[in-house]
C-alpha cells in the first residue's frame, strides 16, 4: 500500500499540474500581491505570458452577473458572514435596499481587497445599486469605528481585541465619522453596522436563494455581463475574472 503523501507533496503536485494547465504561459503577478507578503520586486519572466482565461480558476460564463462571481471567484469561507448579517437585517424588518446592503457591505473583503474594503466595495457596486446602497457601504467603514448607543451598537469587542485598547482610526476615517454623522443617510450606513454579525452562528447556515429577489429586484445587472459593460468599474470586475492577466 503506498504511503500517503504529505501536504508538501500535495503541493507540490498541484503546483505541477497547474504549470501543465499553464502550459508554457508564464504567470506575472501584479505588485499589490507582493506587497502584501512585504515584497516589493517584480520580475518579468521571458516568455510568453499568461493573458485571457487562466485555466487554475474556475471558467465564468461569458455573461457574468453578481452571484457567478461568489459561485466562481469569491472567498468561499467569508459568504456566510454577508449572507448571516442580510438574514439579520430581513428579520429586522429593512427596507430592501438596505438588505441589499448590508448582503454586500463587505463584498471587497470577499472578492476584491481588505484595505478601505467600504470604499472599494462602494466603488465596485455604485454603478448597479441605488445611490443610498454605495453610500452605506462605503461610511460604514468609519461609522463602524464609532459606537452609537441608541441603536444598540457599541463599539465592537472584536475591534479591542484586534487592533489593541488603544486603537485610534486614521484622520480620513475620523472626518468621514464626522461628515456622515450628519449626513441624511447616515442611518443607513449605520444599520450596516448594526446588522453587520462580528461572530456568527456556524449552526446557522444561509443561501444564496433567499435574496435571489432582493438582488434581482435592486442590482442593475448589465445584459453584456458585469466587466464586458461600459461603466467606471467595468475593470475591477474584468480584473477579479482574470486577476493574473500580464497587462
Amino acid at each position: 500500500m503506498p504511503e500517503a503523501q504529505t501536504m508538501s507533496q500535495r503541493a507540490d503536485e498541484l503546483e505541477h499540474r497547474q504549470m501543465q494547465e499553464l502550459g508554457d504561459r508564464l504567470v506575472t503577478k501584479s505588485l499589490l500581491f507582493l506587497l502584501a507578503d512585504g515584497e516589493r520586486s517584480v520580475t518579468f519572466g521571458q516568455g510568453r505570458l499568461l493573458m485571457g482565461e487562466d485555466p487554475r480558476l474556475p471558467p465564468m460564463p461569458k455573461e457574468p452577473k453578481l452571484l457567478d462571481f461568489f459561485k466562481y471567484r469569491f472567498a468561499i469561507g467569508s459568504q456566510q458572514h454577508l449572507l448571516q448579517s442580510a438574514n439579520l437585517a430581513q428579520k429586522n424588518g429593512l427596507p430592501e435596499k438596505l438588505v441589499l446592503a448590508c448582503l454586500l457591505h463587505d463584498i471587497a473583503v470577499t472578492g476584491f481587497i481588505r484595505s478601505d474594503h467600504g470604499y472599494w466595495g462602494a466603488q465596485l457596486l455604485e454603478p448597479y445599486v441605488d445611490e443610498e446602497v454605495s453610500w452605506a457601504i462605503r461610511y460604514h467603514q468609519a461609522l463602524r469605528f464609532y459606537p452609537d448607543e441608541s441603536v444598540g451598537y457599541p463599539y465592537p469587542d472584536n475591534y479591542v481585541r484586534m487592533f489593541g485598547a488603544d486603537y485610534k482610526p486614521d484622520a480620513y476615517i475620523q472626518r468621514d465619522y464626522a461628515y456622515a454623522r450628519q449626513h441624511k443617510w447616515y442611518m443607513s450606513a449605520r444599520m450596516i453596522c448594526v446588522n453587520d454579525l462580528y461572530s456568527f452562528d456556524p449552526n446557522v447556515v444561509v443561501h444564496w436563494d433567499q435574496f435571489e429577489d432582493i438582488i434581482g429586484r435592486h442590482f442593475k445587472q448589465p445584459k453584456e455581463g458585469l466587466g464586458n459593460d461600459n461603466t467606471p468599474s467595468s475593470h475591477m470586475w474584468r480584473t477579479i475574472i482574470r486577476p493574473c492577466n500580464a497587462l
